[in-house]
């Protein structure tokens, strides 16, 4: 199923999970020894034999040669090769209803909703935490089992070129594509260029599939002419799956359910607009595998969020929006419209870190955040050097209280010489500027 050459050593041993790091991996798994800039895992066949691994997929022949005697070896030209072929040859023997996410923003929010809703009458399975690049989709898939009824799987990219390979793998019977934005701009180099990427997915899917798309999005009309199969369209007022009378508390959102005629009370574990409009596109593809409306937000209720996603922690009496996960402008956009329209007895608080991979969209970037922190915060912590365009542009655009420090530790002792009692902060920046640390030193 990898292309590889059989061991030598007759075994017969059951394994249920690939593993790709010695660290994590436990007695039974496969050990597939990848190799990266940094690091070769072809190095650690000792270790992953003494944790119990029941054999080895390798492409050195000298290395392999190093493993115990009775120590299973399968040898390969290449593993990550190696890797990709596996999970496809895994993919034909699942009967698997399966919904692929990608987008600038708000794949993660969506594939837990999706799941959620699914799994209201489906076994399901989906992504875990981000896996879901060119290594992280394929664990995904040969994580699957064949008594499982339905998959949701995310696909990332930062490059061109690399949905399309993944989306291929995955064989998506509905496409979500949540938004596009300006994330990973950097390496794309334009929004035109971004799109025609996300679309990749899109192209992927069968006719008689679905792609589901915001009706807003200014770019759904690209992602329409990719696919062969059938446009579903959400939110706004043409979307087929829509919603009305949003209420928004810390704790999450209620709103009205519209779909196909009918009406029903929804709810979410999770405040913001831009997390209601990612619940329709997890209510369209329920919808489509034909689950009700009322089942569809059944699902969305029982969502369980990922942590450092726009959640609310109460820490020493302080409310905080734990948005730590990622951040582009879109999502730091969002954020702080969710801020500005949460009640607060205190102040709204924005200790804003860096955002990635903007390239030379990095100054309107930034200034689109500081306008939209202008207009929801009170004050504003901006975290790290990258960010002095945003402290500039908020101060321009009327902001009278911000302050700038060098790293989150330092903005964490700063917060806690301002906050009161009552007071509301958001927390959120990419993922390398690490600004989890400030709730945590808080």
């Amino acid at each position: 199923m990898c292309g590889g050459a059989a061991p030598t050593c007759g075994a017969n041993r059951t394994t249920r999970r690939l593993s790709k790091d010695t660290r994590t991996l436990v007695p039974g798994d496969i050990y597939l020894a990848l190799k990266g800039g940094n690091f070769d895992g072809n190095l650690y066949v000792k270790d992953a034999a003494a944790k119990g691994a029941v054999c080895a997929i390798m492409d050195d022949r000298e290395l392999a040669a190093q493993a115990p005697e009775d120590f299973p070896v399968i040898l390969v030209e290449d593993t990550l090769a190696a890797l990709h072929l596996f999970a496809a040859n895994w993919r034909d023997r699942l009967a698997l209803k399966v919904v692929c996410i990608t987008g600038s923003s708000g794949k993660t929010s969506t594939k837990e909703f999706t799941s959620a809703v699914l799994g209201v009458r489906y076994r399901t399975i989906r992504t875990e935490g981000n896996l879901n690049n060119h290594i992280g989709l394929p664990l995904s898939i040969l994580s699957a089992s064949t008594s499982d009824d339905a998959a949701v799987w995310e696909i990332g990219m930062n490059h061109p070129g690399e949905i399309a390979p993944l989306a291929a793998l995955a064989r998506p019977d509905l496409a979500i594509v949540t938004n596009i934005g300006v994330a990973h701009i950097e390496y794309m180099g334009s929004r035109e260029a971004i799109a025609a990427e996300k679309a990749a997915l899109a192209a992927a899917v069968r006719p008689e599939g679905a792609v589901i798309v915001p009706a807003t999005d200014d770019f759904a009309d690209v992602i329409a002419s990719y696919t062969k199969g059938r446009m579903v369209y959400t939110g706004g007022r043409t979307g087929e799956v829509a919603a009305s009378d949003v209420t928004m508390q810390a704790s999450g959102s209620t709103f009205i359910l519209h779909a196909r005629g009918e009406s029903v009370l929804a709810s979410l574990p999770a405040p913001g607009l831009h997390m209601v409009s990612n619940a329709l596109l997890a209510v369209a593809a329920g919808l489509e595998f034909g689950l009700s409306l009322r089942e569809c937000a059944e699902g969305l209720a029982s969502t369980r969020m990922a942590g450092g996603r726009l959640s609310r922690r109460d820490v020493k009496g302080i409310h905080f929006l734990d948005d730590t996960y990622n951040a582009n402008p879109d999502s730091m956009e969002a954020a702080l419209a969710t801020m500005r329209a949460l009640p607060c007895q205190g102040r709204r608080i924005a200790v804003l870190g860096r955002m990635g991979e903007l390239g030379n969209y990095a100054q309107e970037g930034y200034a689109r955040v500081g306008r939209a922190a202008a207009s929801a915060a009170d004050l504003l912590i901006a975290v790290g050097p990258e960010t002095a365009p945003l402290s500039a542009t908020a101060r321009q655009h009327g902001l009278a209280e911000i302050r700038e420090t060098a790293s989150p530790l330092e903005a964490a002792e700063l917060l806690r010489s301002l906050v009161s009692a009552g007071d509301t902060v958001l927390v959120k920046g990419s993922r390398a500027a690490r600004m989890e640390a400030v709730i945590q030193n808080f």
